[in-house]
């Protein structure tokens, strides 16, 4: 019988009180101190952090009950902090990894489990197989967690509470001239979804001329009318406060910070994979980084011929940041990005961190002097003006042999008129167009759902690439 915790792309998430209960996320712990004992990272002791959700500190404690029962030395942060705050603390710390509690952006229904390697990453798949081994070797031994009082843990030596914000800072400090983002005098809206990047954005610009304006920046597990995640329709609110205070940008953060979302000051969102070319033209013109990057195969390619101009190449990956964390620290690459808004960087963690994102973002609008409409116009002077679109199409379950099936066999000669130049199978079937257009058909991995991807020069020729994918898989 399968058990019933699945870890995903991104950890194990799932419905509070169904499946996700202490006896689970215990379960999950005792697989995991086995895997830090016997891979030799647990002397170095473990991080453990936790989100703004229903329970999500409760879950922690739990945590580490078990971790330190197994002799695992636990530092347990002392209150809800951002992802990448967990993960940077790794770093800070020499730990062998970390576990924080999380759902994301996942609605308030769910709550979740990531789990961090010794550098700061998501825990790559043979971390995962081998803690999912040892779930399995639990479930069959009907048993065997190990629980210790955290008063007795910490009285041990095997428990440390502590704040993990002054050295994440401290690192802030180090990517990004702070003080002259204080300075420059921007009126900036934060959205924090109601998660944990409440007040971060705040304490870091403030302090001269620059303002910065909370919304939804309280702690409420309910994400009252959202789910925590900065896209549209969530992000509405924060596309209609920004014009109406005359705010030069809005910084959205999902609801443990790693995914950024950006509004201009008209209020136009920006999506993703404009974010992406941006962070990339920061980094190359304004800080003159030179080095590969890394995006998922459904990112937008849209960069991918300005990095070959200055003799750089583009790595894709599989859907899921570890391929692009793994891949960013294996090729030195300057930037890592993925469909749904998480951004890794350089010098910092290989991990989405929005925190870095969004502050990148306004140290470009800054240095360029334009406002962020400006700062659109100026990334479609450099790269042209590319237009993406995701359908997602359900189906019946019986079906998917049979549209897999003709996918497979498809040999489309063109997409909408311009020839193909290479067909990807990395992750699904990507048909990749000689003028740069480009047309994905994935499965989607936890639903019935088939999804259709495209990225061309213009929206009706998107619209177009969608039919024509429709069509290629008879859905």
């Amino acid at each position: 019988m399968p058990t019933t915790i699945q870890f995903g792309t991104d950890g194990w998430r799932a419905v509070i009180a169904e499946t996700y209960t202490f006896d689970n996320v215990r379960l999950a712990s005792q697989a995991c101190a086995a895997y830090f004992n016997e891979s030799g990272k647990a002397p170095r002791g473990i991080v453990v952090g936790y989100d703004t959700r229903f329970g999500s500190d409760r879950f922690a404690r739990a945590v580490a009950e078990v971790l330190t029962a197994n002799g695992v030395r636990v530092l347990l942060s002392d209150r809800f902090q951002p992802t990448p705050v967990i993960s940077y603390s790794v770093i800070d710390r020499q730990a062998g990894g970390a576990i924080m509690i999380t759902a994301s952006h996942n609605p308030a229904t769910d709550n979740g489990f990531k789990v961090k390697s010794d550098v700061g990453s998501s825990a790559p798949p043979e971390t995962i197989a081998a803690i999912e081994q040892q779930i399995d070797r639990l479930e069959a031994a009907g048993g065997g967690v190990q629980r210790l009082d955290l008063g007795e843990a910490e009285s041990r030596g095997l428990l440390e509470y502590f704040d993990a914000t002054p050295a994440f800072d401290a690192q802030i400090a180090r990517l990004v001239d702070l003080e002259k983002l204080r300075a420059a005098g921007v009126q900036v809206v934060a959205d924090s979804m109601y998660g944990t990047g409440q007040g971060v954005f705040k304490r870091l610009l403030s302090g001269g001329a620059t303002v910065v304006e909370e919304i939804r920046n309280a702690v409420n597990p309910a994400f009252p009318g959202i789910a925590p995640e900065p896209i549209r329709p969530h992000i509405d609110e924060l596309c209609r406060v920004v014009p109406e205070r005359r705010a030069a940008l809005g910084l959205a953060t999902d609801g443990d910070a790693d995914r950024i979302g950006l509004v201009a000051e008209d209020g136009t969102f920006i999506n993703q994979h404009q974010v992406f070319a941006l962070l990339v033209l920061y980094l190359t013109e304004q800080r003159g980084l030179r080095g590969p990057a890394v995006r998922s195969v459904t990112m937008s390619s849209m960069a991918d011929s300005y990095m070959e101009r200055l003799g750089q190449k583009v790595f894709e990956t599989q859907v899921g940041f570890k391929y692009i964390g793994a891949t960013m620290v294996a090729e030195d690459a300057i930037l890592g990005g993925e469909e749904s808004g998480g951004f890794g960087f350089r010098g910092h963690i290989p991990e989405r961190d929005a925190i870095v994102a969004g502050l990148y973002a306004l140290d470009l609008m800054v240095r360029l002097g334009r406002s962020m409409t400006g700062v659109l116009a100026y990334l479609r002077e450099k790269l042209g003006d590319w237009h993406y679109l995701r359908v997602d199409v359900r189906y019946p379950a019986a079906e998917r042999a049979a549209i897999a099936a003709r996918v497979a066999a498809a040999q489309p000669s063109s997409l909408d008129g311009s020839p193909i130049a290479s067909i990807g199978t990395r992750d699904g079937y990507k048909f990749y167009a000689e003028d740069g257009s480009w047309l994905l058909i994935r499965f989607s991995g936890t639903e019935p759902l088939l999804r259709i991807y495209t990225e061309t020069t213009s929206p009706e020729r998107v619209q177009r690439l969608l039919k024509q994918g429709r069509e290629l898989a008879g859905a």
